[in-house]
């Protein structure tokens, strides 16, 4: 590599730095420089202590695919002994109660959503492949055999040794003291008196993170969190069974009914509990260590067992593992590890300072596919791998409070193997961010669900009266115990009035900005695949692209006025990326600037829909907002009952009306107003399930769910999203042809086949008898009297085609369709049906 390449300074030589290092140096890179402040073989972080299990089974495509890197890079290095860096003993998931069996094929399907070899065995298997547990306790486990143990200081010896030959150099015995920048963009790392040069600094250090963070003024969302492991004393039946010390042949073991796991250690077990209490550290108080200090039995890392919190544990492990019960604990202790937030990792550049990047919170699991990630990022602008469900910019600005991060992480902690429904909001902290129609909401007795901090109605009690009117035809079937949770028979009522008659929706949560100034077009233009450039009053949705031409983000954009564009877009991850964007611009184009500005704290939102949506418009203001007056995708500023709106013609649920955006003063009052406009026409407040049924209904996609950076527009069903009159470049446009070209699946609808089979996502599809993809979003269709599935399936698979979706282990027939189901010729959405309501 030229020496005039960005200079890449990494902080931590555990198994991510190290790893990122080796990364790198694969791409080409090789002018980096690793500083560690312990010794490099036992840097006492937790890559120096971690048991080493790598499990694949994961909700997150992403995390999943960063687990099979590491499988194959540990696999692949080999050290002067002749073995590898990774025992494939596979992975043993076992179930003590039926609700647990349950939850195993449920994962049994993630794998094999995501290409991962699983099968779910019953209790005679478990003995065979574990002959230590008790009979009669286990009623079955979910199998993994690729799955295994990374012998993590030995694969960091390797890489480091790899990354030297090609150049990278490594400091340890050095403590960063501090990180410099100047005009928002590091420059430097300070080591005491030293001062080393840097382009890019990437933070791999660890629980430690925080600290580096504060340098830079860049949160790092993580809490340290003691961990308790133990090892036994030699048990007979392991007698002879293992050659080394601390090898293993029979699988890692999960027992999560009791927040255990275990592997073999030569002839003893090494456990590891996340049954007790939390353990928090403050890093400001925890023991420091010379370099020479720091053996494997003493660290930073490594905090003293404390027994007491280890008793019912002990107990419930020889119960399961009665071989045990002929041991003792020989030693333990109390091993730092880092919690987040949602339980991710923390990976990206900083939002605050350019050039300082994060690679935090990241497990031995995950640590070589992360940092793969992270090199491609750096020296190419994307990865490969998606990565917005671990992007360090994703959390909200109350979410990275010491006071957050310390309650959320606790209780990840505590949960950490619990079976959670995917719709399960946390318990606290709660009501932390709410919208002008809150108190609105409780008193219709709104059951709220919980989203980047704010409250979300997903359905209303006040409308259960209605029930009793209901169409037969529009009620939805009886749903098995796992859909039926977190669901309401009420939300087929709100799905029907919307469809029918009108209703309101809180879009307060749904994130936007406003991008003002002389060369806010010129800025968008550059930015997104639609143009930019049309007259004020125009909307348009459009796309955010990577290089490579990977969807990073779909929003919405409206041009307000000359100099002023409203945009609605997914999260926070979204402004941070306009953000330095808009920097970049503007030192390009000082005197074609542009700004971003949040607005949606200081506004709120509300959906008006419905065919009867007009009649109470026409009640409350005297601006003209039919067709004629207001068309679809365009947008204009109204006033009703004399407060000032922003009206656009928009529907997410496919239905005339309009997104009504206010000023926070002044919602609760628009809120009052239309709801009492629209008594006459039947008007309810709709909650997220029935508004989720309907987007689906109408084929609409959602970003983070039904696609990522991983997929392109066209085989998304987004092509129309392309502007190919756009002769401007635009960030990904160079990219497209090609991806499409060598796209090998496409988004694609289903219907049930039996018409009362609800999924929820993320279950594998199979095609003629092979799981060839994975479901997206998932619904009850109230109006079209199905449920449906979005899935990304093989290109090959045509309309009509018959699959099947596997469901906790059952297979259920569905067959391939068109979308839209609804309103496919938009003639509802345009306004062309107002007189006739849906049958």
């Amino acid at each position: 590599m030229s020496p005039v390449s960005p200079r890449v300074i990494i902080i931590g030589a555990g198994i991510v730095g190290a790893n990122l290092a080796d990364e790198l140096a694969t791409l080409g890179h090789t002018n980096t420089l690793v500083i560690e402040q312990g010794p490099l073989n036992i840097p006492g972080g937790s890559t120096s202590h971690a048991p080493g299990l790598v499990y694949s089974s994961n909700p997150s495509k992403s995390m999943t695919e960063f687990a099979q890197y590491t499988i194959k890079k540990l696999s692949s290095l080999i050290g002067a002994d002749g073995t590898s860096s990774f025992l494939p003993v596979g992975g043993l998931e076992i179930a003590t109660t039926e609700e647990r069996l349950a939850d195993l094929h449920r994962r049994a399907g993630w794998n094999r959503s995501y290409g991962v070899q699983a099968e779910v065995i019953d209790a005679a298997e478990c003995l065979k492949k574990f002959p230590m547990l008790a009979e009669g306790k286990v009623l079955g486990g979910l199998f993994t055999p690729g799955d295994g143990l990374a012998l993590a200081a030995k694969g960091n010896a390797l890489v480091m040794e790899r990354a030297k030959a090609a150049g990278v150099e490594f400091r340890d015995r050095t403590i960063v003291t501090d990180i410099e920048q100047r005009g928002g963009k590091v420059t430097a790392v300070i080591c005491g008196e030293e001062r080393f040069e840097a382009d890019i600094v990437v933070s791999c250090a660890g629980f430690w993170g925080p600290k580096i963070g504060e340098m830079v003024g860049t949160s790092i969302p993580l809490l340290p969190l003691g961990h308790q492991f133990v090892w036994t004393t030699p048990a007979p039946s392991l007698a002879g069974v293992n050659e080394l010390p601390n090898g293993a042949s029979r699988p890692i073991l999960r027992y999560q009914d009791r927040d255990l796991y275990y592997r073999e250690w030569g002839d003893r077990i090494g456990i590891g509990s996340y049954a007790h209490r939390p353990m928090p550290v403050d890093l400001d108080t925890l023991k420091t260590y010379r370099p020479e200090e720091i053996t494997h039995e003493k660290m930073p890392s490594s905090l003293e067992f404390t027994p007491e919190d280890f008793v019912n544990e002990w107990e419930a492990t020889q119960e399961l593992l009665p071989d045990l019960r002929n041991t003792q604990i020989q030693r333990g202790f109390n091993g730092i590890f880092s919690f987040t937030p949602d339980g991710g990792s923390l990976v990206g550049q900083s939002k605050e300072v350019d050039g300082f990047y994060a690679a935090e919170a990241v497990w031995v699991t995950h640590a070589p596919g992360i940092a793969k990630a992270v090199a491609e990022l750096i020296v190419t602008g994307t990865s490969k791998t998606d990565l917005s469900d671990c992007d360090l910019n994703r959390f909200e600005d109350v979410q990275t409070t010491k006071e957050y991060v310390s309650e959320t992480s606790q209780q990840n902690f505590v949960e950490i193997y619990d079976v959670r429904h995917p719709l399960e909001p946390r318990t606290a902290p709660r009501a932390v961010r709410t919208s002008p129609f809150y108190s609105r909401q409780q008193k219709l007795g709104a059951f709220f669900l919980e989203g980047t901090g704010w409250e979300r109605p997903h359905w209303y009690e006040a409308n259960a009266a209605l029930l009793d009117q209901l169409p037969a035809e529009w009620a939805a079937p009886e749903r098995d115990s796992w859909s039926n949770k977190f669901h309401s028979p009420i939300a087929a009522v709100e799905a029907w009035k919307t469809r029918t008659a009108v209703a309101m929706f809180d879009m307060t949560p749904l994130r936007r900005v406003e991008v003002t100034g002389p060369g806010a077009g010129a800025l968008l233009q550059g930015l997104t695949t639609a143009n930019m450039l049309r007259a004020p009053g125009m909307v348009s949705y459009t796309l955010l692209l990577d290089e490579a031409g990977g969807i990073t983000s779909d929003i919405t954009v409206a041009r307000i006025s000359d100099e002023v564009y409203q945009a609605g877009i997914n999260s926070n991850v979204d402004v941070a990326y306009l953000n330095r964007e808009a920097k970049k611009h503007n030192a390009a184009n000082p005197g074609q600037w542009a700004a971003i500005r949040d607005i949606t704290a200081g506004t709120s939102c509300i959906g008006l829909w419905g065919p009867l949506a007009l009649d109470v418009m026409n009640k409350i203001t005297d601006d003209d907002m039919s067709n004629d007056g207001l068309k679809y995708f365009r947008t204009k500023q109204i006033s009703i009952a004399g407060i000032p709106v922003t009206a656009m013609r928009l529907s997410y649920v496919g239905e005339f009306g309009w997104e009504l955006y206010a000023s926070a003063d002044v919602s609760a009052k628009l809120w009052d107003v239309i709801f009492e406009a629209g008594q006459e026409e039947g008007i309810i407040a709709g909650g997220r399930e029935a508004f989720n049924s309907m987007r689906l209904e109408k084929g609409f996609r959602s970003f983070g769910t039904d696609m990522t950076s991983e997929h392109e527009p066209e085989q998304a069903g987004l092509g129309f999203a392309v502007k190919a009159a756009k002769t401007v470049d635009f960030v990904g446009k160079s990219a497209l042809a090609a991806r499409a070209a060598a796209a090998t699946k496409r988004l694609r609808c289903l219907t049930i086949d039996d018409g009362v089979s609800v999924v929820l996502g993320k279950e594998p599809v199979f095609v003629e008898g092979k799981a060839s993809g994975y479901v997206t979003s998932a619904a009850y269709g109230y109006t079209v009297r199905k449920p449906i599935a979005y899935a990304w399936l093989p290109i090959s698979v045509e309309t009509g085609d018959a699959v099947e979706i596997e469901y906790f282990g059952q297979k259920i027939p569905a067959t391939v369709v068109d979308d839209p189901l609804y309103d496919p010729q938009m003639e509802r959405l345009r306004g062309l049906s107002l007189a006739t309501a849906a049958s």
